[in-house]
């Protein structure tokens, strides 16, 4: 007697079976160095070219040198996080940190030197040297919160916590990020002096904050957030050290207007943001007519509050954008979160402001990334390559595409 199994269950075996196959090929290829991107041209190389997971500096913390010759970023070992160097001319990666474990990581440009926070302890080490000093005693729980960020003379850090939001990160993403936002826990901003170690927190309230981020060009201004869902909270706001000058950032009369992902123009004088124009629904006589969703790469400027729109094709949004330091480029590393956006935004992609709108043009291909963990690109200081993390071959890589094409 023969068992004959149904042809719906055969197919789907062989499917499972082939996707199988297709996750352990790639986990078991190894990353590639360098090769053109057969889509567009343009040159793409691995610069973390070691053994291990790597992770890139979130989008708005800054991982170079004042004179662009090195990169900070961080790798993994058998002890955990730690912090390597990157010589961008060479490829050269030496080991930065070796007794401390790293979170919170920023880099002083023109210190040449790595803050970061371990524990109860705000550290410093040379990104040329392994030299490491202590900066300043905290308490415990700044660890779970965000920063750092560094002001323009660097001479303070900065950073923020919600006390006690540890306690929601078992839950799936989307449910921590309600949780945290409706528990109202108590919030603080706080700076440190880099050369007195004292820790002041000058602005509390019981709203979820986040995105502090020292202005490139006023060593007091802070532009900082409200995290949570984005379409229930105004956003975007300005502050001074002294916590004077408190200030809302782009306030529309828009209801349940998105707005996230926001950061420095390095004039000192624009912040951007990802903009979402909610979808509105209207009636005109015997006519329903809908008008949105819309989406933007938007500025606005802190003096005059007057506000830039650039309009962005679904297929042209990015989970972060940034800018070059000359302020000409903007750079995204695309999408592929969402199922409607799952192939077409799959793009690291370099934007040209052009009057009112964006030439935008793709530089590497991303399909094969899973977006799990975000790529969070960034330009080098000369404004010739663009960073990015990337589990395209498998493991985190971190990559760069060349902006100008090989063709």
């Amino acid at each position: 007697m023969s068992t004959r199994l149904p042809f719906s269950f055969v197919c789907l075996l062989l499917l499972f079976t082939c996707l199988a196959c297709g996750r352990s090929d790639k986990a078991a290829k190894a990353p590639r160095d360098e090769w053109i991107d057969k889509d567009t041209g343009h040159k793409v190389i691995r610069l973390s070219r070691r053994e291990g997971s790597h992770e890139m500096f979130y989008f708005h913390q800054n991982p170079f040198t004042a004179d662009g010759d090195k990169m900070v970023f961080i790798g993994s070992t058998e002890k955990g996080r730690a912090a390597f160097t990157v010589d961008l001319k060479t490829l050269d990666i030496r080991k930065m940190t070796f007794e401390h474990a790293v979170n919170l990581e920023v880099v002083a440009p023109k210190r040449r030197e790595l803050f970061y926070l371990d524990g109860d302890t705000v550290y410093a080490t040379n990104i040329d040297t392994p030299a490491t000093r202590a900066i300043a005693k905290v308490p415990a729980y700044y660890i779970h919160g965000r920063g750092l960020s560094i002001n323009s003379d660097e001479t303070l850090l900065a950073g923020c916590y919600a006390k006690g939001e540890e306690q929601f990160y078992s839950m799936p993403r989307d449910e921590w990020i309600k949780k945290i936002f409706e528990a109202k826990l108590p919030n603080a901003i706080y700076t440190i002096n880099i050369g007195t170690g004292e820790v002041r927190e000058f602005y509390k309230e019981n709203e979820w904050l986040g995105h502090v981020q020292f202005s490139p060009t006023d060593p007091t201004l802070i532009e900082f957030c409200h995290e949570g869902p984005e379409r229930l909270l105004h956003r975007m706001w300005l502050i001074r050290t002294d916590g004077t000058g408190l200030t809302k950032l782009y306030p529309t009369e828009i209801p349940k207007t998105f707005v996230t992902h926001e950061f420095w123009d390095p004039n000192g004088k624009d912040v951007w943001f990802d903009l979402q124009a909610p979808r509105l629904r209207g009636k005109m006589g015997l006519v329903t007519y809908v008008f949105g969703p819309h989406t933007y790469l938007a500025r606005t400027n802190i003096d005059t509050g007057g506000s830039t729109l650039y309009p962005l094709k679904r297929s042209q949004v990015c989970w972060h954008y940034n800018v070059s330091r000359d302020g000409k480029l903007l750079c995204g590393d695309g999408d592929g979160r969402f199922f409607e956006l799952a192939r077409s935004a799959k793009w690291i992609n370099l934007y040209v402001p052009e009057g009112g709108k964006l030439k935008v043009e793709r530089l590497c291909g991303m399909k094969r990334n899973s977006y799990t963990i975000a790529p969070n690109a960034h330009f080098t200081p000369d404004g010739k390559w663009v960073v990015f993390l990337s589990d395209m071959d498998g493991s985190p890589q971190i990559y760069a595409v060349e902006v100008q094409a090989n063709r």
